[in-house]
């Protein structure tokens, strides 16, 4: 389900992740909301898998939406690596 290189956006509620899932989707953007890996501490238990060629371009819609995820993690070498970097007002 998550291949290397993926990337995970993880948010602090159901509602909205879902209503990532559906901004995204609506823009075209081939993005599937799974149920979060153990590994991940999240509190609504979903995660947004998101392919590494439309990364920037996913975070760049959701900084326009307003409904950036709490952390984003990439999954690399069978472990989730967590990218600050994607988060927060670093997002252009």
């Amino acid at each position: 389900m998550i291949k290397e290189g993926d990337y995970l956006a993880v948010f602090n509620s159901a509602h909205r992740v879902m209503k990532a899932e559906n901004i995204l989707k609506s823009r075209g953007l081939s993005i599937l909301l799974i149920p979060a890996p153990r590994q991940l501490m999240t509190d609504c238990g979903l995660a947004l898998r998101i392919a590494p060629e439309i990364r920037d371009e996913v975070m760049k819609v959701l900084a326009e939406e307003q409904l950036l995820p709490a952390f984003v993690n990439r999954f690399s070498e069978g472990r989730y690596h967590n990218e600050q970097d994607l988060c927060g007002d670093s997002i252009p």
